[in-house]
């Protein structure tokens, strides 16, 4: 069920207001151009300067809005382990099929911390639970020995690895085996990625080339000689819009490219700012390149 292209959606504002007609937008755009999944209220979606209430107010439309149509994983993460909880137990009577649950940022526990953190909501929820091991964000990087304890618990069925170390993947795959799922959180990586036994993405890109981004995953993990060629094809084409995306801080860039793209306007929260007008010239020749504005 998890794999191929999901889109970490952004959190369209309007004066600072969730703007739930172009979220709303956004999530049908997604349905009706080929994305796999849909990850609401992560990082990409602003997720530290919610509110408790916008936040649950998001899982719960995405849910509602997607009607089933596809997974919904619910970005439910947090430095505090009880907030966690209240979060993910949310998400689970909200309908959401799976939690992305990312490692405590600030506190720097040890890995039993993570261990038992984890193990924690696992024990009071009944939902699918990925990690999202992201040591650039969370300053704490989990090892590969931690992750195979927390797959033995009930819930713990994968990770979004965004470590940008390949050889994790190999790690993870000889350790756990093929069924748990690796999904990658580094756009630029994704068809190496998937090489050494990696199965999607949860990508920033999706949000404004979701065709381009769930193509890609489809023929990058096919047998066929042909589809793989046209993989690495894309790649090609999509490699500038995945530089673009990271200039400045996630997802400043990707919400001008869809405001550029007519999908919601590119307001973000303090601390973040709108990008430069540097960086407005190089998303659009990005953009440009891949053919996604003219």
């Amino acid at each position: 069920m998890f794999k191929g292209s999901n889109v970490a959606l952004i959190t369209p504002f309007k004066e600072n207001k969730l703007d739930e007609e172009s979220y709303i937008k956004l999530i049908h755009f997604h349905i009706n151009n080929g994305t796999n999944g849909l990850v609401p209220a992560g990082t990409t979606g602003e997720s530290p300067t919610l509110s408790h209430a916008e936040h649950e107010r998001i899982i719960d439309l995405c849910v509602q809005e997607a009607k089933g149509k596809i997974p919904v994983i619910a970005g439910t993460g947090s430095n505090s382990t009880a907030e966690a909880i209240s979060l993910t137990t949310h998400a689970e009577k909200a309908g959401a099929n799976a939690a992305l649950i990312v490692t405590p940022y600030y506190n720097k526990p040890t890995q039993e911390g993570l261990y038992q953190h984890f193990k924690a909501i696992n024990d009071r929820c009944g939902l699918p639970i990925i990690i999202y091991n992201i040591p650039g964000r969370s300053v704490v990087d989990m090892t590969v020995d931690t992750m195979a304890r927390l797959y033995e618990l009930k819930n713990i069925v994968g990770v979004k690895d965004a470590t940008g170390n390949l050889d994790r993947v190999d790690q993870q795959l000889k350790k756990m085996g093929k069924d748990f799922i690796q999904l990658t959180g580094n756009d630029d990586n994704a068809y190496e990625f998937n090489q050494r036994g990696g199965v999607g993405s949860i990508s920033v890109t999706a949000n404004i080339a979701p065709k381009l981004c769930s193509d890609f995953q489809k023929f990058s993990i096919s047998n066929n000689v042909k589809e793989k060629k046209e993989a690495k094809i894309l790649d090609k084409i999509l490699q500038p819009v995945h530089q673009s995306m990271f200039i400045e801080s996630n997802p400043s860039p990707v919400k001008f490219a869809a405001k550029l793209m007519n999908l919601c306007e590119d307001e973000v929260r303090l601390p973040l700012v709108r990008v430069s007008e540097n960086t407005q010239v190089i998303i659009k020749k990005a953009l440009q390149s891949a053919k996604l504005i003219k």
